[in-house]
């Protein structure tokens, strides 16, 4: 046996997130059934991070193990036969057997975006929130640096998390507008349920951050700003 990894991109629209769901179809039940297909053998991948429903990505990470004598840069290739058009493979490697995706020194970079402007975009509306209200970047820039460093983030994550310490590590928080889009950018080592959807101020199609004042950065009943609500680590 051998353990292979995928560099996986996807639209994320017509899925219910990465995770395998008894209800709808995921990344991760998709990727299972054409490989197990490719392979003639029941295979499962390990996903580096399990997004939620309609979330894309451009490079998810994901292993699994097979028998097969496919070279491993071929199966690349081969799986994207077989897989549809919002799901492709951007590269394919062995690995050492012991290597984890979920467990690896490695960067996650997550991305939410408004289309700012008098009115929506057909071409952005499965690609970014929509929302015409003026927003003061400078103020959300300055919002978005207090979450850099390491600090306890149990008041920016889902209540159903199993984690054992909710202290993270932020090597990144910023925001930047380019012509009508606001792009919050957020990177680090790992994170809690929810939590970046948490720090965005992200309330489902309602609206992600806010006008102007902090308090409304926030999601109701979240409480103070960032700065007074992040807690020392240790």
């Amino acid at each position: 046996m051998k353990r292979i990894m995928l560099t996986v991109a996807y639209d994320g629209t017509n899925y219910h997130g990465w995770q395998r769901q008894p209800n709808g179809e995921t990344i991760e039940s998709v990727l299972n059934r054409c490989l197990s297909g490719l392979l003639r053998e029941e295979t499962e991948v390990i996903g580096a991070s399990r997004t939620d429903s309609g979330v894309h990505a451009l490079c998810n990470v994901a292993v699994f193990d097979t028998s097969t004598n496919i070279p491993p840069e071929k199966l690349s290739y081969a799986l994207n036969a077989r897989l549809p058009a919002d799901i492709k493979i951007r590269g394919s490697r062995e690995v050492d057997a012991s290597f984890h995706p979920r467990h690896c020194d490695s960067r996650k970079t997550y991305e939410y975006r408004i289309f700012n402007a008098e009115f929506p975009m057909p071409t952005e509306r499965l690609y970014a929130h929509f929302s015409y209200t003026a927003y003061d970047v400078e103020r959300m820039r300055e919002a978005a640096g207090y979450f850099v460093g390491t600090h306890d983030f149990k008041s920016f994550c889902s209540v159903d998390t199993q984690a054992e310490s909710t202290v993270r590590l932020i090597e990144q928080a910023d925001v930047k507008k380019t012509g009508d889009l606001i792009v919050f950018r957020v990177a680090g080592r790992g994170f809690l349920y929810h939590m970046v959807r948490i720090m965005a101020g992200w309330r489902s199609e309602e609206e992600i951050w806010s006008r102007r004042r902090w308090k409304e950065f926030w999601p109701p009943g979240t409480g103070a700003r960032p700065d007074q609500r992040l807690r020392p680590a240790g």
